[in-house]
């Protein structure tokens, strides 16, 4: 690379980065159905790239099966979640998908291998399961996850404050991890990410922690400090596995980038690979835990 495309480079980067920012922004503070069709979208142009990963390795998924059993999964979960479907119905989709993915894999001229089989369930787990969890905790309403939001002011659900902390999370181990292995990474963390040092990691989870202190405190948690530090801790490292496993992917598939749909950037699971584990996380953590102290 020449070293004027190089600023042409960091400049597309950057603008890509905020647009990005901004976009999540906006459809998280919309909610409801507009955040569902935002990730939905997402969600489906991450399963082809990662459909694409598993092609390169010679393995054919169930592509159409599992795109349209995400996409429904994530409507079920969001009409569950507005009261139009019961819960156990929206969760259902999940073993009722998984049976149609290897009765349409048993289908095909030729017959599917585990390979096969393995791919679009984990397909459907990781680009389908996983992100619904962004919906599940958008949509909550429950005053004791947030009491300080309550008689305040604030233009904020419950919901929308700890998804939008969620993000700020995600995205402060990002930016620890990039600065702190910048200017003083030694030891690599994994072979898998080469770019990647222990010191960087540490740099990320403590980012992570700090948000996650504010986040606790400005939420009004009992102990809000310890118990929104170690949120914090907690979604750093699931987001640290999320990049680690995708870099794991493009590694055995042989590519840098998993597509290239955000310039700068790479593909789009590039880019959410840390939010894919951590919303899971994050709802089952204050669903479980913070209702006991309050």
């Amino acid at each position: 690379m020449s070293q004027g495309s190089r600023p042409r480079t960091s400049l597309s980067r950057l603008f890509s980065g905020f647009a990005a920012g901004g976009f999540g922004l906006v459809v998280v503070s919309l909610g409801g159905w507009w955040f569902t069709v935002a990730v939905g979208v997402i969600v489906h142009l991450g399963l082809l790239e990662f459909f694409r990963l598993a092609q390169f390795k010679g393995i054919r998924p169930a592509t159409k099966t599992t795109l349209v059993a995400c996409q429904l999964l994530l409507f079920a979960t969001q009409w569950a979640s507005g009261g139009g479907m019961a819960v156990d119905l929206a969760a259902s989709v999940v073993p009722v998908s998984g049976a149609v993915i290897c009765g349409w894999l048993l289908l095909q001229p030729v017959t599917g291998t585990i390979a096969d089989i393995a791919a679009s369930i984990f397909g459907l787990f990781y680009l389908g399961f996983l992100p619904s969890h962004w919906l599940r905790l958008r949509d909550l309403l429950d005053p004791v996850l947030a009491p300080q939001l309550q008689g305040a002011g604030w233009p904020f659900t419950p919901g929308m404050a700890l998804t939008l902390m969620a993000c700020l999370m995600v995205v402060a181990t990002d930016i620890g991890s990039y600065v702190i292995g910048r200017r003083f990474g030694l030891h690599p963390l994994s072979p898998i990410s080469p770019g990647k040092t222990v010191e960087g990691a540490f740099g990320g989870v403590a980012s992570a922690v700090l948000v996650g202190v504010v986040g606790g405190l400005l939420l009004g948690w009992r102990w809000g400090w310890v118990v929104g530090g170690l949120l914090g801790g907690v979604v750093s490292l699931f987001a640290l596995v999320g990049d680690l496993t995708e870099s794991m992917m493009k590694r055995d598939a042989g590519v840098k980038d998993s597509g290239d749909a955000i310039p700068g950037h790479g593909g789009i699971l590039d880019r959410i690979d840390s939010f894919l584990f951590t919303p899971a996380v994050v709802y089952y953590f204050v669903t479980l835990l913070v209702p006991l102290l309050g």
